[in-house]
Order: structure tokens, then C-alpha cells, then sequence
């Protein structure tokens, strides 16, 4: 009996060791897998990488007396980048998506606090020097329905359609000229930039929703009654520039100007992005984002955005 165990332990040691064998093989092999394919990819000349964050923000009151309101908000954020670079030839893509609400304890409708679907690319052929020939693309529009709110003749809130998915959308593509240093520096200019504005004739047909009265031409986006697009042509440019501010501490800007010349070229139209991400570890950070827009066709001034919360965050 005494061998009969001594022989099953020497069997449940070797299969255990071998099961651990095997466990580190796998992730070895698994490891060594990845690692080919990645390094396929950038023999090809792509490299990809990109971020999944969660911003969380809550605030709760009890008996408070200087006064508060119980809130909760959250966003969700994609940052990814997936670029070619071979010989004298670049293409440089990223997708920006982020979507945020904000439920507070009195509130009778739940407001968002980001919505935001972006797409950029540029593509290049090098002439000389960090110099390339270039052509771009830039879409822009939003993925739900945008609101105006207020309150009724009792005090009740209410809340009116503004926006929607391509109501705005933006396209603003053309040819130009493009220097880039490095990867974190990257600046672009097209003197003959086509842009496209989109919207749903809904918005623009018969009464203006926020005014009450006739739709006047212009009046939603810089379309016209009756249209469902406005088109410009003008000179673009933009800076991308991301930097490190200390230890674990980035910043990435981006800066898009466009002036257009069929009408108005005095007053240039601004897109600033901030994206500060102060990391704490891995996977938790704390995330600063700030848009500030300048465009008169949807609004005589700046229009700024900013959230700041903890982040968990996520790279593939």
C-alpha cells in the first residue's frame, strides 16, 4: 500500500510539473506568435496601436447643508492609430471616438457630456528633406441626437432636437504639402481644401425649430433653406504635436485651422484638442480632455469642452 502511494505521488509530481512545462510552453509559444505576426506587420510597413479608456465621475449628498445635487456621468473613449511607412511613401490614420452622459438626481433628462466620432488620414510621398507631398481627409460628425433644453410655462424641463448623426457632418479633404520630423510632430498645409458641410433637410425646411420662425438661409450650419449641404473651398492647415511633460505625464495636441475663400476668409475657422493622460499604473490614469471650436456657421464664438476624470485604461 505504502508503494502503492509513494508510486501515485511521483506520478501527481510528474504530471504536475509537466502540466507547468506545458502551461510555460504554451505562453512561450503564444509569446513568440505575437511577436512574429507584429514583426510581419511592420516588415510590411503598418504599425497599429491604440487605447480603450472609461472615465467615471459620481457625486452624493446627504443632509448637506451647503447645498448639491447627486450626479453620476461617464465616457467612453477610442483612440487608435494604424500607420504605413516604406520607402518615400507614409500613410497616417486615426480614429477618435468618445461618447459621455451625465444622469443628475433632479434632472428630468439624462445630457451628454461628449459625443464625438472623428476620422483622419493623410497620405505621403516624400519630396525632400522631412517634406512630402501630401493629400488628407478629415471626417466629423456625432453619433446621437443633440438637444437644446429649457423649461415650460410650469417649470417643467423640456428639451428640443438640435443635432444628429451627419446633422452635422464634416468632410474636408484636399492636396498639400507635409512635414513631419518625427512621430510626435506632425504639421500640414493644403491651400486648395475642399469642405463639405452635412445636414438633414429636416433642419433647414419650413419652420427653424429654435427660433420659431422661418428658416433663414445660413441659419443652421451655414446652409442654405431647403439644402442639405454647404460646400467651401479654402486653405487648411493642421499641427499634430504630442509631448511628454514628465514621468508619466503626456499631452497630445492637435490643431486644425481652415479659412475659406468664397466667403468670409478673415474669419478662420479653429478645432483645438487637448488630451492629457497623467498615468498611474497599467491600466488606471487620470484623463484631462478639452476641445475649444471656433466656426460662425454654427456659433458666433468659441465653443470649449472639457472632462476630466479616472480613467481605466486599455492598449491593443
Amino acid at each position: 500500500m505504502k508503494k502503492l502511494a509513494l508510486l501515485l505521488l511521483v506520478l501527481a509530481n510528474f504530471t504536475f510539473v509537466h502540466a507547468q512545462n506545458s502551461e510555460k510552453e504554451l505562453i512561450q509559444n503564444t509569446e513568440k506568435a505575437v511577436k512574429k505576426i507584429n514583426d510581419t506587420i511592420e516588415d510590411e510597413g503598418w504599425k497599429a496601436k491604440g487605447t480603450v479608456s472609461l472615465l467615471l465621475n459620481q457625486s452624493s449628498f446627504n443632509n448637506w447643508v451647503a447645498g448639491g445635487e447627486d450626479s453620476f456621468s461617464g465616457t467612453l473613449g477610442i483612440n487608435y492609430d494604424f500607420n504605413y511607412k516604406k520607402d518615400d511613401l507614409t500613410w497616417d490614420n486615426k480614429i477618435l471616438a468618445s461618447y459621455g452622459l451625465l444622469q443628475t438626481k433632479n434632472a428630468d433628462f439624462e445630457k451628454k457630456t461628449d459625443d464625438r466620432l472623428e476620422f483622419n488620414s493623410i497620405a505621403g510621398k516624400k519630396a525632400f528633406g522631412d517634406w512630402y507631398y501630401s493629400y488628407f481627409l478629415n471626417f466629423r460628425t456625432q453619433f446621437t441626437t443633440g438637444y437644446l433644453y429649457g423649461k415650460d410655462v410650469n417649470g417643467k424641463e423640456i428639451r428640443t432636437e438640435n443635432t444628429k448623426f451627419m446633422s452635422p457632418g464634416y468632410l474636408t479633404t484636399g492636396p498639400g504639402i507635409y512635414w513631419s520630423k518625427t512621430e510626435n510632430l506632425k504639421i500640414n498645409f493644403a491651400p486648395l481644401t475642399s469642405k463639405f458641410t452635412f445636414v438633414d433637410r429636416a433642419y433647414t425646411s419650413g419652420i427653424d425649430q429654435a427660433t420659431g420662425l422661418p428658416y433663414v438661409d445660413g441659419a443652421y450650419f451655414g446652409v442654405d433653406a431647403n439644402k442639405s449641404m454647404l460646400y467651401e473651398l479654402g486653405f487648411y492647415a493642421s499641427v499634430y504635436y504630442k509631448l511628454a511633460i514628465m514621468t508619466n505625464v503626456t499631452a497630445e495636441n492637435t490643431l486644425n485651422l481652415y479659412s475659406n475663400y468664397l466667403k468670409d476668409p478673415q474669419n478662420v475657422d479653429i478645432n483645438y484638442s487637448l488630451n492629457v493622460i497623467m498615468k498611474v499604473n497599467k491600466f488606471l490614469s487620470a484623463n484631462l480632455s478639452f476641445q475649444a471650436i471656433y466656426d460662425d456657421n454654427a456659433f458666433s464664438g468659441f465653443q470649449t469642452r472639457q472632462v476630466f476624470g479616472v480613467g481605466i485604461n486599455f492598449g491593443f
